[in-house]
């Protein structure tokens, strides 16, 4: 793999590949455990390491399937939009190079919203699908706080600038480590070689570029569309489950409410106490008993 050293997790044993989908474009792909397929997709500024703090547990019942996103972590990072739809459609393509007629889906942060997209996309194919730390496609604009819409600006436009986004975080990688502190809850203290092993990976050129294009895409497009009722109309057909830190500086409790209004299945929301922004990594105990109890359920 090129660029930075892939990081360990202990206590498991974690094969990685890389997967061609069929545009020709490579996810790298970490596995670990045995049993029904469950896939893990992680968030913005992260990669598949934001799992490790619950993959030897969930490992021991599923086959586990750590995906890069496009243009993230070790994926290839080829330029294009980075609509959150075409994540989706990574996801189900993901699902045919992997044989897997069906999986449980979860997903933090744009992994979250991800996640949803492609449950709504092929809904024969995922079983049950969880989203963490996100909103979901539903949103009631009333609903969000002004403050925490500020907080979440407060980064995205940097980021979301052309040229000047893809240059902060190839020369100033202490943003993306205090993005990762201030997003957290004050009483969880990340170690110096976490928040590196997230920095150091997003300085590469393509990845860099493809960080940029994500929340550009989003202010520009997405957004109004979400606003708009892009997917009125369209519901969820699995059980679902949405969670969220009680100190979460961006997706609180709001930007979950009312998900049981869009599911056919059931449906359930939780917030986590003690929590900011990053709860697979600040409660994975919490995710754990909230993940085990929705699957167990289904």
């Amino acid at each position: 793999m090129p660029g930075p050293r892939l990081p360990a997790v202990p206590g498991v044993a974690v094969a990685h590949r890389r997967v061609a989908l069929r545009d020709g474009t490579h996810l790298h792909v970490a596995e670990a455990g045995d049993g029904p397929a469950l896939v893990l997709v992680h968030g913005w500024p992260q990669h598949w390491w934001a799992w490790r703090r619950l993959l030897p547990a969930l490992a021991q019942e599923h086959r586990v399937v750590c995906p890069d996103l496009r243009g993230l972590g070790w994926s290839d990072a080829p330029p294009g939009d980075y609509a959150k739809e075409g994540w989706a459609a990574d996801l189900v393509a993901l699902l045919d190079a992997l044989d897997l007629d069906a999986a449980d889906l979860a997903g933090h942060d744009w992994g979250g919203f991800a996640v949803l997209l492609a449950a709504l996309r092929a809904p024969d194919r995922v079983r049950t699908v969880a989203a963490l730390s996100i909103l979901h496609p539903w949103p009631r604009p009333e609903r969000t706080a002004p403050l925490a819409m500020a907080a979440a600006l407060s980064y995205q436009l940097p980021l979301a600038t052309p040229v000047a986004g893809e240059q902060l975080l190839r020369r100033a990688p202490v943003l993306v480590r205090e993005m990762i502190r201030r997003g957290s809850h004050r009483d969880h203290a990340w170690r110096d070689d976490e928040l590196d092993a997230y920095a150091e990976v997003l300085r590469a050129p393509e990845r860099a570029r493809a960080s940029s294009a994500i929340y550009r895409t989003f202010l520009l497009r997405e957004a109004a569309a979400l606003a708009a009722g892009r997917y009125r109309g369209r519901r969820l057909a699995m059980p679902a489950l949405m969670l969220t830190g009680d100190a979460d500086p961006v997706a609180g409790a709001a930007v979950i409410d009312g998900l049981e209004r869009h599911a056919d299945a059931r449906a359930r929301t939780e917030v986590v106490a003690r929590a900011g922004h990053f709860l697979p990594e600040e409660r994975p105990e919490a995710v754990l008993a909230a993940l085990h109890a929705h699957l167990a359920a289904a």
